[in-house]
């Protein structure tokens, strides 16, 4: 296209120069040789022109693409610039990533190894306890077999263990009372608290996901004349029916002080929960077991005294007066056996209320809950933002204790931690003087004066009482 260009333009001005050498030969009279040097200086002059113009053209071309070149290369530039800054965000966000990486892994591994340490923590404190308030089973310089050790494999054993046993109980509980008609279980019973063969067991309750021992829950088993060991569960209905509950709680009550007494010595951070009935808070003896904590008022902060669900909610006047005395010196309150989570939380607190014992079911598999607004999951921090912790109890695998992690539960209890064990014959003498006043504590009065309302009627027949004292 460029050469025709070219030719087309060559064409025209040897054209123009015959035509301007014709019309000099022609109309100016010039000679043909003339005309000729003119027609070829006029060719000269328009070629010399053309040359001219192609090579500033070409010159102004060539420009255009140095400049667009140019143009071309800072583009270039700041696209190599702008990938450089991207290049950079990129290595510092994959470094942020990997440092937030190690940040989140490092206190995991920390937290796993400090699990490791306070589970061995833990071993050993119910260790150390349970030398301290267990039988001895051991001779001469023997460990006792009450002295166990928790690691992770051995808590599943113990679960597992716990479980039949408890199913082996239950066989002895009815092996028991075999051939026994009320009136004879009564008199087991009344015997049985007479001769002081109401055993103390002690389970612990650990804090989560420490798992470190904060407070032991003290459980009726009372000794069959056969040997057997009953619990509260089987012969507590029978107490209740023929009124000898005030004097089996004023016994327990006691033996919970003397616990109380030694385990602060040992340490003061560690607490008891004592179960009471709501038939003790309205009975005679009531003063006389007054008086008695009012004189151990010294130990309050560590004894927490524990009623069930269906008793706080059955307490008319005279319990409530009762409990309120009690809160004036200094004494702390449980909820424990919950068949549901509609509680006020206000109430429990400004009748001196500080714990709530749940069962792991009620939480996890929110039966009981459906009635009432509180998803199980907010039920722990109802209860903190009044001052209540939650205990959940009956808890029997590692794979609950992990679910509860999330319902930001502080306490637990359960064979899964350690079954109840007896408490040792020696940790039940007093320590010292018990009412610090000298001469016999004033409970015993309470104990002899419930004994004179306790006597067992003849042919009585044995009825539910309105409310249990929560025991397991």
């Amino acid at each position: 296209m460029v050469r025709i260009g070219a030719i087309f333009i060559a064409v025209c001005m040897v054209l123009i120069a015959g035509s301007l050498g014709a019309v000099l030969y022609l109309r100016f009279g010039l000679t043909s040789a003339q005309s000729g040097v003119a027609a070829l200086a006029a060719l000269a002059m328009l070629a010399l022109y053309n040359t001219v113009v192609v090579r500033e053209r070409d010159r102004a071309e060539v420009s255009d693409r140095i400049a667009h070149l140019a143009r071309s290369s800072d583009d270039l530039g700041r696209q190599l610039a702008d990938f450089g800054g991207r290049l950079g965000a990129m290595e510092k966000s994959v470094e942020t990533a990997l440092d937030k990486a190690l940040a989140t892994a490092q206190p995991l591994a920390a937290e796993i190894e400090e699990l490791s340490r306070l589970v061995k923590h833990l071993a050993d404190s119910v260790a150390a306890h349970d030398a301290l308030l267990a039988p001895e089973r051991g001779e001469g310089g023997r460990k006792p077999a009450a002295a166990f050790e928790l690691s992770p494999p051995v808590q599943r054993t113990a679960a597992t263990a716990a479980e039949a046993a408890a199913g082996a109980l239950g066989e002895h509980r009815v092996a028991a009372f075999a051939g026994l008609d009320s009136n004879a279980i009564t008199a087991v019973i009344g015997d049985a608290i007479a001769a002081h063969r109401i055993d103390l067991f002690l389970q612990p309750v650990v804090t989560l996901p420490q798992r470190k021992v904060r407070y032991y829950e003290a459980l009726s088993r009372l000794k069959a004349g056969n040997g057997e060991i009953v619990a509260a569960a089987d012969f507590l209905p029978f107490a209740e029916a023929s009124s000898l509950v005030p004097k089996l709680d004023h016994l327990s009550l006691l033996r919970c002080v003397q616990i109380v007494r030694r385990l602060v010595l040992k340490n003061r951070d560690i607490g008891l929960f004592c179960n009471l009935s709501i038939a003790t808070l309205a009975d005679a003896g009531f003063p006389h077991l007054l008086e008695f904590l009012d004189a151990n008022r010294a130990i309050a902060p560590s004894l927490v005294i524990e009623f069930s669900q269906s008793a706080v909610r059955a307490m008319g006047p005279i319990e409530h007066e009762s409990l309120a005395a009690l809160a004036e010196r200094g004494f702390r309150f449980s909820i424990d056996n919950l068949a549901d989570l509609r509680l006020d939380p206000r109430q429990l607190n400004e009748r001196g209320f500080r714990f709530v014992k749940a069962p792991a079911t009620l939480l996890l598999n929110r039966v009981g809950a459906a009635s009432t607004d509180i998803h199980p999951a907010d039920f722990s921090d109802l209860l903190g933002r009044f001052g209540i912790d939650l205990v959940v109890d009956r808890i029997e695998s590692e794979s609950t204790v992990v679910d509860l992690l999330d319902y930001d539960v502080r306490f637990g209890q359960g064979f899964l931690f350690s079954p109840p064990r007896p408490v040792r014959a020696d940790a039940l003498r007093p320590v010292g003087d018990e009412t610090g006043k000298g001469g016999p504590a004033p409970i015993e009065t309470a104990a002899a004066a419930s004994a004179d309302t306790a006597a067992v009627p003849s042919g009585s027949a044995v009825q539910p009482a309105r409310a249990g004292g929560g025991r397991k």
